[in-house]
This record gives structure tokens, sequence and C-alpha cells, in this order.
């Protein structure tokens, strides 16, 4: 087992970290996302926790919405299909994120991964501790299976999925796999409702 509980050769890697890049504890996150996580996702992947006030100005700097969001994913390259599509700026990559409602930005200046340059990086999750806090107390479950919640939906985005344009793919695709993972709802799910 490595630090970070995964076993060697986990095809994905997950790293968690705050706004900083130092290691935050989120007992069994990142190993349970390793396990429930599609096939495709072969690589590493940071989870950054902030609070709802860097959220809030990564969404009003990329997106243009003054708020806070639950979760942000900012692919580390352009070909991700849906998820890589968005406004670029001057001067940025073309990397985009997708909020956990669909839409697109660009990625901010993401702390260094605390996972091993020998992996692919698939890119950057952002979840915004006060409002994943919220969201938990009003689903009536722990901030743990909240963040597994928004990691997971996370995920999909970062593979390239876009629930606002995929004809319900990626709702059954994040229902098949949060039922593999034990969580009774998800964040797309919640979103209809």
């Amino acid at each position: 087992m490595t630090a970070d509980g995964q076993r060697p050769g986990t095809p994905l890697r997950v790293a968690i970290v705050d706004s900083n890049g130092r290691p935050v504890r989120a007992p069994g996150l990142g190993p349970w996302l390793a396990r429930v996580a599609p096939r495709q996702a072969r690589g590493a992947v940071t989870i950054a926790v902030m609070s709802d006030r860097q959220v809030r100005a990564l969404n009003a700097e990329y997106r243009g919405i003054d708020r806070a969001t639950d979760v942000l994913s900012f692919p580390a390259t352009p070909d991700r299909s849906a998820a890589a599509r968005g406004r670029t700026g001057g001067g940025r990559s073309r990397r985009s994120a997708s909020r956990s409602d669909g839409a697109k930005a660009d990625p901010p200046n993401a702390p260094d991964t605390a996972v091993g340059r020998r992996d692919l990086h698939l890119g950057d999750i952002v979840i915004a501790r006060g409002v994943a806090t919220r969201q938990a107390r009003d689903a009536g479950h722990s901030l743990g299976t909240e963040l597994r919640v928004l990691a997971l939906h996370g995920l999909l985005h970062l593979l390239g999925h876009d629930h606002e344009r995929d004809n319900g793919r990626m709702a059954r695709l994040e229902s098949r796999l949060r039922r593999k993972g034990g969580l009774e709802a998800g964040l797309t799910e919640r979103g209809r409702a």
C-alpha cells in the first residue's frame, strides 16, 4: 500500500490536497474512487478541497459566475470530448473546466499534484468544502459520502462526459458507478429532482 492507501499499480491514482497542495485527510476517498472508476480512467487525478471563497473566485474568474459551486473539473488535455470544450482566455492553455451542471471554463493554476510523474495526469477536480458540507447535511449523509458523490461526478467530466449534451449517457454511467460504490444518489440525479 502507498501512503494514500492505494495499491501500487492501481489504474487510477488519486491525490487529495488543499489549495496549497498539502495533503487533505479524506479517509478512503482515493481508494474508493479508484475502485469505482470506469476502466478508461487510467492515470492520476488531483482532488483539491478548497474553501467556498476560493471556489467562488475560480467560478467568477473562469466562468463569470460570482458564487461558489460544489465541484469544478479541469481536464488536463483538450481532447477530452465534451468536457474539454470551453472558452479560452488570453495566453491560457486550451484546457477547460466542467461544473457539476455541465458549464465550462478555463482551468485555474491548480496546485502541484502529489501523485508520481510516471502517471498520465487526467486533470484536477476542485470541491468547495462548505458547499459539500451543506449538501451532505441536506441529503442526510456524511461529508465523506458527499465528497464521493462530487469526486465521481467530477471524474466523469474529466473523462469527457457531459450530462448537458449526452442524452443521459453520463447519468446512466454515474448511476451504475455510484451503485457499485455503495452510494444511494448521484449528483446528476439530485440535479433532476
